[in-house]
């Protein structure tokens, strides 16, 4: 095979420098050794790459055409050799996420982003999952890391970093009996514990968070767009984040519930959990530091970079 790692990096530093010594002085080398390893490269590929008849060489346009993929192989293998080195200092072969889908639009995408381009090569899952399920996955070592609302008590197997808050509300159909019955007065908790629930819950029946299960008569469902469109279909009232809800209500298809007698919303933090019991490697840790240091810029809090 032609090109190589070694001959590549000479290759592009002969045109990047615009002669063989400069190249040589770039890459630690003698000029003898630049130049035989272009002319080892011209006689493999029985091309000129560089016309010499002048004072420097010149790049030919065979060394023009294969510029471009020169320039993607070396960067290719740049991306390869951090990529192993970060093996070496305990990178994940796979960071897996799990979030629950009420939390799909939080801000997680852009420390994900910013680990994408440290560690191009890392693979990375996210998968949704309801809360219970996804502090589970967390639990059994599928995933190392979940992107969770905050819990009714401190798990002790658990480490956390807050990443913001949202506010559970009350939402229902407009067009739902309960709202034409109460012909535009405002409702009670009586509503609530008398009128179908539509719940996001884990698979597992005994997991339903007690903080939001109000209702007799409950309809389960693990995923919160299945929730929406039961609700907006008029099947029962729901509690839903309203940064979720928001445009759905004023697009008209929900209503936060008027309360006659409590308000409509409850502060949550939102988190994102790993095992204590597992170390963390190193794509996990520096996505929890990422992810931290995005909250305190949004909170107006100076901050060194997050890898300090």
């Amino acid at each position: 095979m032609a090109f190589s790692s070694d001959n590549v990096e000479v290759f592009l530093a002969v045109i990047d420098h615009g002669s063989f010594s400069a190249a040589a002085r770039a890459l630690h080398k003698v000029p003898s050794a630049v130049s035989m390893a272009i002319a080892n490269l011209e006689a493999e590929l029985a091309l000129p790459l560089f016309d010499r008849s002048g004072r420097e060489p010149q790049p030919t346009a065979a060394a023009r055409s294969l510029e471009p993929q020169a320039r993607l192989l070396a960067a290719q293998l740049k991306q390869l050799q951090v990529q192993a080195l970060a093996l070496t200092q305990g990178l994940e072969n796979r960071l897996t996420l799990a979030i629950a889908p009420e939390l799909l639009a939080a801000p997680w995408s852009g420390p994900l982003a910013a680990l994408a381009e440290e560690y191009p090569l890392l693979q990375v899952e996210v998968l949704a999952a309801p809360q219970a399920d996804a502090l589970a996955l967390l639990h059994s070592g599928r995933a190392q890391l979940a992107l969770v609302f905050e819990r009714p008590s401190l798990d002790g197997r658990e480490g956390f970093q807050e990443v913001g808050s949202d506010t559970m509300v009350a939402v229902m159909a407009p067009r739902h009996p309960v709202l034409l019955a109460a012909a535009g007065e405002r409702l009670r908790e009586e509503h609530l514990t008398n009128t179908r629930q539509i719940v996001v819950a884990g698979r597992d029946l005994a997991t339903s968070d007690p903080r939001f299960v109000f209702a007799r008569h409950v309809w389960r469902t693990d995923n919160a767009l299945a929730a929406l469109s039961l609700i907006t279909a008029g099947l029962g009232w729901g509690w839903l984040p309203r940064n979720f809800a928001k445009p759905h209500v004023a697009a008209g298809a929900l209503v936060e519930i008027p309360f006659e007698n409590l308000s409509n919303g409850l502060d949550l933090w939102v988190d994102v959990v790993w095992s204590r019991e597992r170390p963390l490697g190193l794509g996990a840790q520096r996505f929890v530091a990422l992810i931290a240091r995005d909250r305190q810029a949004a909170a107006g809090i100076p901050a060194a970079d997050a890898r300090g």
